[in-house]
């Protein structure tokens, strides 16, 4: 029997083509892990009214770890135009399969380096080593939202008096989006980013909130931040509202060590920080929980690329590294960062974004030029 097993989930478009690299590389390697395909994505909403149907969930209930491709996610409006005619008469209202997934499996820590390797020509400054520390389950991507706004809900939120003007519009005209927080998911996501600076010998903490504006969720993660700071002597406590650190990453980013934020202030500057590193072709994410994770490259499903195998996999590749590490298994980890980082620097091979549009070598070029760097890394 294979040591792991592994939900193996492409997902739509590009996703597909950065698995296929993914498993070359794999294979390379020798990883000791069985691979069991899970439907997820577009195809499964349009043709049965659920992207992450229960086969799937139940696959992911019996595996150690999954690995993601990338999905489409489009309006409300336009998921129901796409759905199969015999469906769209079912009340089916499409949902983001990953944030489901996160939900579900309580994997309520996203895990986002922002490395600039060496001979990226894409690099905004070369010392760039930030890690984002997104809090996964809660804030805006919730899910609890309305629109139009029902009386009982408007009649609730009637306890705060600057509601009461919402009425004048006409409920019908309101839409609202929540933003729920809890002490619970901000202090384990403070206590992830401490623990990593901890363990991994960083000097600094950046908490990403607007507590000025937000005050009763910005108030909390910003007490609760102070709080556990207490607790880790050494690592300095730094903190900044999620615009003006807009402008701070792009001046000075390599001042920065850790970042942690909410789930909207954390998606936001990680795309922010992915684009100093290179794009998001070079960005890499893990979903983690305390007993389950997924592994995703940052990046979507890019459907006008899909097929044409011509996306950068750089981003699955250290995917890839991230559930090595997340397994424990170092010496593959080391070692494909070491073959990606090695890829990198000598820039013989590279995808369009990296060499220019037209002169750029294929995804699985690039995949099996990582992979013959690996083979010849764990042979030395």
């Amino acid at each position: 029997m294979s040591k792991y097993k592994i939900a193996w989930m492409p997902g739509d478009g590009v996703g597909n083509d950065v698995m296929d690299a993914a498993k070359i590389v794999l294979d390379a390697m020798e990883f000791d892990a069985q691979y069991i395909l899970a439907d997820i994505g577009w195809e499964f909403w349009c043709t049965e009214g659920d992207p992450l149907p229960q086969r799937t969930i139940d696959i992911l209930k019996e595996t150690d770890c999954a690995l993601f491709g990338a999905i489409t996610s489009k309006p409300r409006d336009e998921a129901h135009e796409e759905l199969a005619p015999e469906l769209k008469d079912k009340g089916l209202v499409y949902f983001s399969p990953i944030v489901k997934l996160r939900q579900l499996f309580n994997l309520h820590t996203n895990l986002r380096p922002c490395k600039a390797y060496p001979g990226n020509p894409l690099n905004y400054r070369d010392d760039i080593d930030l890690v984002v520390f997104r809090e996964n389950t809660e804030g805006m991507y919730g899910g609890v939202e309305f629109f139009p706004l029902p009386e009982s809900v408007y009649d609730a939120l009637c306890e705060n008096p600057k509601m009461k003007k919402w009425k004048e519009v006409g409920l019908e005209n309101v839409a609202l989006s929540t933003r729920i927080m809890s002490k619970g998911g901000c202090t384990s996501i403070c206590t992830q980013a401490f623990d990593y600076a901890k363990t991994h010998g960083r000097n600094s903490v950046t908490l990403l909130e607007k507590p000025n504006v937000l005050r009763e969720t910005g108030g909390l993660m910003t007490r609760i931040f102070r709080d556990v700071a207490k607790n880790y002597e050494g690592i300095e406590a730094w903190e900044a509202n999620i615009d003006a650190i807009m402008m701070w990453l792009v001046k000075n980013p390599q001042d920065y060590d850790v970042l942690v934020a909410e789930n909207m202030f954390g998606d936001i500057s990680s795309d922010l920080a992915a684009g100093l590193v290179g794009g998001l072709g070079f960005a890499s994410a893990a979903n983690i929980g305390d007993e389950y994770a997924v592994f995703e490259p940052t990046h979507g499903s890019a459907p006008k690329y899909a097929g044409k195998h011509v996306v950068n996999p750089i981003a699955m590749l250290l995917t890839v590294k991230l559930m090595f590490d997340w397994l424990g298994e170092d010496e593959h980890a080391a070692n494909l960062e070491s073959a990606v980082a090695d890829v990198i620097a000598e820039g013989k091979v590279g995808t369009y974004d990296v060499k220019g549009r037209g002169n750029g070598n294929s995804t699985l070029e690039v995949a099996e030029e990582v992979a013959r760097k690996v083979k010849a890394l764990a042979t030395a």
